[in-house]
């Protein structure tokens, strides 16, 4: 193609080099993108506890069913004595294993019952897992862990302070082995976005104080 005005040629080799360019950069951008994506996916980190691993505990609330028998299959709330209850079989101890175990047990106890019993337990709703917060808060009690929860988290489901509590002085008592480990927090400093690793995630069984 014949162009007469030079600098329109000119013009012309510029605009397609600059869109070269800009393709180049855009394609390499999104093989970056993708490339991190990636990175990310694989380096992340696997979850340390499976459903298979949840270890059942009191006011659990769980679900049984008995394949091809609709009248055995039960929703029940693990009692404080650590047993559930149900048809033909009657008291049966839930609380310290897993949903898989509990699976195994039932399905020894059914056989006497039932032709080739396959009983599925899940957890419908996890009661067990509970933090304490005691001290000059508005609500001290326990609170049931249904998500991750912070030591702030705590607090506010606790209604917040008291008027004579010492924010500055709280921490959070951990059962660990035969000890007890106390973990500070300043929550004055965490506010202002100082030693923020003293909101820590917390545990079954903690116990935050508020002196």
């Amino acid at each position: 193609m014949k162009i007469k005005n030079p600098m329109l040629g000119i013009l012309t080799v510029s605009v397609c080099l600059s869109g070269l360019v800009v393709g180049q950069s855009s394609a390499k951008g999104t093989r970056e993108i993708a490339a991190n994506e990636a990175k990310a996916v694989v380096g992340a980190p696997a979850p340390t506890v499976s459903k298979s691993d949840y270890v059942i505990g009191t006011d659990d609330i769980l679900q049984i069913s008995v394949w091809k028998e609709p009248e055995l299959s039960q929703t029940v709330t693990v009692r404080p004595d650590g047993k559930i209850t149900l048809p033909l079989i009657g008291d049966v101890t839930a609380r310290g294993i897993t949903s898989r175990q509990l699976e195994a047990k039932l399905d020894k106890k059914l056989e006497t019952y039932v032709s080739d019993p396959a009983a599925t337990v899940s957890v419908k709703e996890s009661r067990s897992e509970k933090f304490n917060i005691v001290g000059e808060v508005q609500k001290p009690g326990a609170y049931i862990i249904t998500g991750p929860v912070t030591v702030l988290d705590a607090i506010s489901m606790a209604g917040g302070f008291r008027e004579w509590a010492k924010q500055k002085k709280i921490y959070v008592l951990r059962n660990a082995g035969a000890s007890s480990e106390r973990l500070a927090f300043n929550y004055k400093d965490v506010i202002k976005g100082r030693h923020i690793e003293e909101n820590i995630q917390l545990r079954p069984a903690d116990t935050v104080v508020v002196p």
